[in-house]
């Protein structure tokens, strides 16, 4: 089997954000196919795949220039005659540049979206500071994988890169076919929550401390509650996260129609019994996991255009509607049109996002 190793330098281990779900999971199909070796920091829990986690890298923002991780690094990549390193995200890029300098490495930057324009829609300062430093990493790269298709476009357009090192490894899911029982889970999420099972039954999550997240809670509040419930339609809402403040907890409880659960370990069981998914996100960047699962789900998915960002559309059937931002009376009136689609994502759609299937393309093409 092949030998590589990856660094990670922040916790992914327990996965509770999309891009921490993101990695556990690209890591854990990797670590199956080949002799995987990951770099981690001290404070994730115990890995679940078929690879080794080297916990070399502390706790805190020094990670990204922790020497001594550095150095643990070096000595298991020469005593192992590991030749290829893949870099989640660019921020420790010049690790890898200089570990290829002493190692003669192949460097794979692993970029799960252009960083700076992510922090440049969130109002960040220092953006232009990460732009030019996210290029110079990744003219320095032997390959670069992207999440989309337009992350790679960018790449090869704006940076003058050949394609040919470019390649496309999109976040992925785990079934590879519609779910046969989400009538049988829309039940059980009913009836624990006390919920009738004949409401269309609408599911928003995320990190919800997170401010597109955040923005996006808020629009819920603002644009979408009070116009549905001037309609006749028979819904239930439920929201799924962390960390949303109590001044937006308070929002969401004067609407009866609503219900705020929290943290949820095994989010998919929550999408599978959702009948209809909403995105209404305005910032941030990068492909929006939480889409994906909702379509692979078999979800009626209603999105802003920057919600659904990096989904290959052409493949979603008539599962995903998307919207301009702002136009939460078009956002409303395809949640209404709900009863009006009622067929299946087609096998397309598995056959590219199945994480198997991803893992050997990947591996293919490094």
């Amino acid at each position: 089997m092949k030998k590589i190793a990856t660094i990670v330098s922040y916790k992914y281990l327990p996965a509770e954000s999309g891009g921490q779900k993101y990695i556990a999971t690209f890591l854990k199909y990797l670590g199956e196919q080949t002799d995987l070796v990951v770099f981690g920091t001290k404070n994730n829990s115990d890995k679940k795949g078929k690879y080794t986690l080297e916990k070399c890298f502390s706790n805190n923002p020094l990670s990204y220039i922790d020497i001594v991780g550095l150095i643990k690094t070096y000595r298991h990549l020469k005593r192992n005659k590991i030749n290829t390193l893949i870099i989640e995200h660019p921020y420790i890029g010049w690790m890898g540049i200089l570990l290829r300098e002493l190692l003669d490495l192949k460097i794979i930057i692993h970029t799960h979206n252009i960083e700076y324009q992510r922090f440049k829609s969130i109002g960040k300062w220092w953006w232009p500071i990460l732009k030019f430093y996210e290029k110079w990493i990744l003219r320095q790269a032997n390959h670069i994988l992207c999440i989309t298709e337009e992350d790679r476009d960018w790449i090869i357009n704006s940076m003058n890169l050949d394609e040919s090192i470019i390649s496309i490894c999109p976040y992925g899911i785990e079934n590879s076919g519609v779910p046969n029982d989400k009538k049988e889970a829309k039940e059980k999420i009913c009836k624990k929550h006390f919920i009738e099972p004949s409401k269309q039954l609408i599911f928003f999550n995320g990190l919800l401390s997170y401010k597109p997240n955040q923005d996006g809670i808020e629009s819920i509040i603002q644009n979408i509650l009070p116009q549905l419930d001037k309609t006749d339609f028979k819904y239930h809402l439920i929201i799924a996260g962390k960390g949303l403040s109590k001044e937006l907890t308070d929002a969401l409880s004067a609407f009866k129609n609503v219900t705020y659960v929290g943290f949820i370990e095994r989010i998919e069981e929550y999408t599978k019994a959702a009948d209809i998914f909403i995105n209404p996100i305005l910032s941030g960047g990068g492909v929006k996991t939480k889409l994906i699962e909702a379509l692979a789900m078999n979800c009626y998915c209603i999105s802003t255009q920057i919600g659904a960002i990096g989904v290959n559309k052409n493949i979603c059937s008539n599962k995903l509607k998307i919207t301009e931002t702002n136009n939460w009376n078009h956002f409303i009136q395809l949640i209404l049109n709900y009863s009006q689609n009622k067929t299946a994502i087609q096998n397309d759609f598995y056959k590219y996002y199945n994480w198997s299937n991803i893992i050997m393309r990947t591996i293919n093409h490094l």
